[in-house]
């Protein structure tokens, strides 16, 4: 897995070092654990071209390589100093460079006003987004096609993340660190990294894929505690109904009537989004994958996973590798 991290003109460093440092202390984190993933990740720092670019606070940064032809699984875009459209007029091949990496399956992740770039791109286009709170008015005018999230932190939307700040980023970052790398590494840098941050990403973030677009606030806190309940394999719905003070049957009514789901289908399809973005995006085993994803029994695992996605675990990974990389990627 290459995880890059896009060095700009006029960037503030911290929204680019701060991702950077992070996914350092998880590989190292990972390798005292003695997990095979932290060898297949290697963090890229990648800029127009190779020369060292200074900074307007006084620093400067040294890129690994250019921009190019290397494909890249994750995409970390830095927030800018101020207004951002010069940096981003005079560097177009940043937006189709950015474009190109989505169409292969990169993850895209932007921080306050480098959001703007992804936005150039046209990939948000009927999708939301968010940025620093400073810019709402000149975003919107800027990209009226994007849906503005201004109340939330965070957006989702399939593989385009965007983060309002740096501390949102953080908890982004945690977020995709706890796919690539486990949850273990995750909570001991939740623990270490900041006494703040304890993985509210699916609290702060808006998700346009998630079923909620719905005003039953009790369905939506069993929304919520599901998606935090992924990996556990004692999950309840008798339980879940009680603590929402419903007997099942009004429970599972009113849960149909928010969703168009029962509440296991929907916990199953929370389970199976997730594992497969482990198959797309780990090494992880599918035994391994099975078991992060709340199931022991990996034949049982693998025979959801076909009613759900019409293929095995096994044949969906050589699939979607196949399309998203190159000989030189994942697969």
């Amino acid at each position: 897995m290459r995880i890059a991290f896009l060095v700009l003109p006029n960037m503030l460093a911290t929204s680019l070092t701060n991702a950077f440092e992070l996914f350092f202390a998880a590989k190292q984190t990972a390798k005292m654990h003695r997990l095979s993933i932290a060898k297949n990740v290697e963090l890229v720092k990648v800029a127009i071209n190779e020369e060292r670019l200074e900074l307007p606070s006084g620093l400067s940064l040294q890129p690994d390589e250019g921009i190019g032809d290397s494909r890249f699984d994750i995409i970390y875009i830095p927030a800018l100093w101020r207004n951002p459209s010069p940096v981003i007029s005079s560097n177009p091949e940043v937006v189709e460079w950015i474009r190109t990496q989505h169409e292969h399956g990169a993850l895209i992740n932007g921080t306050g006003t480098g959001v703007c770039f992804m936005a150039e791109t046209g990939l948000l286009n009927g999708r939301p987004a968010t940025t620093h709170w400073h810019y709402f008015e000149k975003f919107a005018a800027s990209y009226p096609k994007v849906e503005l999230k201004r109340q939330h932190f965070i957006t989702t939307a399939g593989r385009l993340f965007c983060a309002a700040s740096i501390n949102a980023q953080t908890d982004l970052s945690l977020h995709h660190v706890h796919r690539v790398f486990g949850k273990d590494v995750s909570d001991h840098l939740a623990q270490h990294f900041s006494h703040e941050v304890r993985q509210p990403f699916d609290r702060l973030s808006f998700n346009q894929e998630d079923n909620s677009n719905h005003p039953d606030e009790d369905i939506l806190q069993a929304q919520l505690w599901m998606q935090n309940k992924l990996s556990d394999h004692d999950v309840s719905m008798q339980t879940l109904a009680n603590m929402l003070g419903m007997s099942q049957r009004n429970f599972n009514r009113r849960f149909r009537d928010a969703t168009n789901l029962s509440p296991l289908k929907y916990l199953q399809s929370q389970r199976f989004n997730q594992a497969r973005e482990l198959l797309q995006n780990t090494n992880l085993s599918i035994s391994e994958i099975a078991y992060r994803v709340g199931y022991n029994d990996v034949s049982h695992f693998s025979k959801l996973f076909r009613q759900f996605s019409s293929t095995t675990p096994k044949e969906y990974r050589t699939t979607v590798r196949a399309k998203l990389f190159s000989s030189k990627g994942l697969a």
